[in-house]
């Protein structure tokens, strides 16, 4: 009876042991701030061969959905649950709310964290940015390997130069990418670098554990800004797109009706800008240029995982999914002069960084060679130095035919490609399938498909049960169920149930109602007449929104810190302010008197804020400077004069409408006009003698002081 026993027992075993070798490996594939039709395969002239290869011999979903936004787009596609229920519902900042916690809580698992104990090896290559831990002396409890992956290399941060990239990781350890040992090209470029470490995962998972399914998270910053590419791929769309906006989404248009990715009856929706009206046409021709060559770049990377993983037997049984973050960015970041400077020097003007030196901006002040980073028109982008943002323009023919851009959950800040390619396990090749999914269905697919258990526990933790549906039925053409989708980003809202969708911008938008079967780009609002409908959605959204910790709308901006009620501050060398203790210099006159120790040549005098808002003095050579930054925009006032040894007693005049005095005495050594006041309380601290934060002016980092800053006393006039 026990040899019986045993025997039933083996045979089971070799049963299960056989349904489990066919699990398949799950490769995920995202790409950052790109527009639904900007690749090939839906519509857009960017060659993406490897791409459209995958759709070719697979399946795209043609109504499939993002949460608008990078970072709670990720929560919810590690965790299958919206990014409020995972604790990232805007950005990563602690806003004191649940939903706003900017790091996932511990009421959420990862996909790593569950198929890992089903079997799985799991590896990550690229962007993480789902903790407020970001740089390199954080703490880790939120990074990947605390979060379930074995083997991780890339950005724990949201964006970045992608020639030296800050907050670089290999597993648990900050690195700089000029200085690593392991990974050593003859040009460090991030977008290769994502591919290639998830190359060299797929190839070491043969060698070490070629019997076990693997779960590869493969996350592109390609093609946010900053817009930097390789040369020889920028050329490659030299001319590409001199017809201009609106011929270019026309021409989109065209193509994705002929594909079948849109009705006819769906009208394209109005074009943001008129080329016509473009005063740096060469400037912005070569922006779209450059972020043609960052997506072309990322396709080349994903041909070589492809290729990977058909060199080691892998991919007839690896389901292989494409997806993007966010629709396409209207975001001017880089599109204003910074400092007042536009062409690069023929030798560098900053002390260079040594190699082992970690980069810790996201903006950096410099190229690890001395050369300042450069912004605005005349700065021709794709190098490194240089950082840019390609504009709105250009964001509404990534988002052809749609409404608004990342930020809004209006279709062009949520719609989203999804390439799905399994050979082993799709029906049919080059199918399209309108049926409406989400970020949130990810998890639920591999749980799925992995046979894992997905835990209601652990470590005594409640953990919050999955939104989403897998996406197998569709797969092999049968229909998902569902009741609704739901939407909220900084107060736009919306909620989607079977071709109904209602919408709101901002916390006080009013709702608009559509059919996306008749009216995918949303142009014809039904509210007005459908209001039964329009109150019942409005309801269940309300309803959505209190279980999955949505409310309050937008904390991060309610809930700003008390500001000091101080009119006067006596402050002296290494005093650091808080936004909440320094100077409430909005819109208001404001005085500093300063006392400087002899000899004092170099360095920050004084400082408050970072490169949004805020003012600072310091001295190159002896020279005195003044700098403001406004909503971003930094002026500087400057002087040839060198102060005498004995001018160490320094009197600020700062005038709420932007006129700007620094007297010695009597005498006016410094005067200029920086355009305006502080229009917002400036984030970083008020520092004296240093500017260790966000910085406000065109120094470098670390711009330390020569001398003593022996004392500073800020008077704030009456607000006018």
């Amino acid at each position: 009876m026990n040899r019986k026993y045993f025997t039933a027992v083996f045979i089971y075993l070799c049963f299960v042991s056989a349904i489990r070798a066919d699990r398949p490996n799950i490769v995920i594939i995202m790409s950052d701030d790109m527009g639904y039709s900007d690749i090939g395969c839906y519509g857009g002239e960017i060659d993406t061969p490897n791409l459209n290869s995958l759709a070719d011999n697979g399946l795209r979903f043609t109504q499939f959905y993002n949460t608008g936004r990078c970072c709670p787009t990720r929560a919810s596609l590690l965790t299958g649950l919206y990014p409020h229920q995972a604790g990232v519902g805007w950005m990563m900042t602690d806003s004191g709310y649940d939903g706003y916690r900017g790091d996932l809580n511990n009421q959420c698992r990862t996909i790593a964290e569950v198929l890992k104990p089903a079997g799985y090896r799991t590896y990550m290559s690229g962007k993480w940015h789902v903790t407020k831990q970001e740089s390199a002396q954080s703490e880790k409890y939120n990074w990947p390997l605390q979060r379930g992956f074995e083997k991780f290399y890339g950005t724990i941060s949201g964006a970045g130069s992608f020639w030296d990239p800050w907050s670089l990781v290999r597993q648990n350890t900050p690195i700089s990418c000029a200085a690593d040992p392991e990974y050593r090209p003859e040009t460090y470029y991030y977008t290769h670098a994502i591919s290639d470490h998830a190359v060299k995962f797929i190839q070491d998972h043969q060698k070490e554990s070629d019997e076990e399914p693997f779960f590869l998270y493969v996350a592109y910053t390609a093609a946010h800004w900053p817009m930097h590419a390789l040369t020889k791929d920028i050329e490659k769309y030299k001319g590409r797109f001199n017809a201009g906006f609106s011929q270019l989404r026309q021409e989109r248009y065209q193509r994705m009706q002929k594909i079948g990715l849109l009705r006819s009856e769906w009208t394209l929706s109005s074009d943001a800008e008129q080329w016509d009206q473009v005063k740096h046409r060469e400037w912005d021709l070569r922006n779209m240029e450059v972020y043609a060559a960052m997506v072309d770049s990322m396709d080349q990377g994903i041909g070589n995982i492809v290729a990977a993983l058909e060199e080691t037997g892998q991919l007839d049984n690896t389901l292989v999914m494409y997806l993007q973050d966010n629709g396409g960015c209207a975001e001017g970041l880089g599109r204003t002069a910074r400092g007042g400077l536009s062409n690069r020097e023929e030798t560098p003007t900053l002390p260079a960084m040594q190699p082992e030196a970690l980069q810790t901006k996201m903006i950096p002040d410099q190229t690890r060679d001395g050369f300042p980073t450069l912004m605005g028109p005349g700065v021709m982008a794709g190098p490194d130095g240089t950082y840019i943002a390609y504009g709105r323009g250009w964001a509404n023919v990534s988002n052809t035919p749609f409404r608004e851009y990342k930020h809004w959950v209006h279709e062009g800040g949520i719609a989203t490609p999804l390439i799905a390619h399994w050979p082993a396990g799709i029906k049919g090749k080059g199918k399209l399938t309108s049926q409406p999914g989400h970020l949130i269905d990810l998890m639920a697919t591999c749980v799925d498909l992995a046979e894992a258990e997905y835990p209601s526990k652990v470590n005594g933790h409640a953990i919050k049960p999955l939104e989403g549906k897998s996406l197998r039925p569709a797969f092999i053409k049968q229909k998902i169920q569902r009741d609704a989708l739901y939407w909220e980003h900084e107060g736009n809202r919306a909620v989607r149930e079977g071709d109904w969708k209602l919408v709101a911008k901002g916390p006080a938008g009013d709702w608009e109602l559509y059919n996306l079967r008749k009216d995918r780009t949303e142009q014809t609002n039904l509210a007005a007449t459908h209001p039964e409908l329009t109150v019942r959605l409005a309801a269940k959204f309300d309803a959505y929104a209190k279980r999955a910790d949505v409310y309050p709308l937008v904390p991060y901006r309610n809930n700003r810190p008390n500001l000091s009620n101080k009119t006067n501050f006596s402050l002296k060398h290494g005093d650091s302010l808080d936004q909440s203790k320094a100077p409430n210099v909005v819109d208001r006159d404001f005085i500093a008197e300063i006392v400087l120790s002899k000899g004092f040549r170099s360095g920050v005098i004084v400082s408050q804020g970072g490169t949004a808002h805020g003012w600072s003095i310091y001295l190159e050579e002896g020279q005195l400077r003044l700098s403001s930054r406004v909503r971003g925009k930094l002026t500087v006032v400057k002087t040839d004069r060198v102060l005498s040894e004995n001018q160490t007693r320094l009197k600020l005049d700062y005038q709420e409408d932007g006129k700007v005095q620094i007297f010695s005495g009597s005498d006016v050594i410094l005067s200029g006009d920086v355009g305006s006041g502080m229009k917002e309380m400036p984030l970083d601290p008020l520092e004296v003698g240093g500017d260790t934060g966000g910085i406000v002016g065109p120094y470098p980092a670390g711009f330390e002081s020569d001398g003593n800053v022996v004392s500073v006393k800020i008077v704030l006039m009456e607000s006018k």
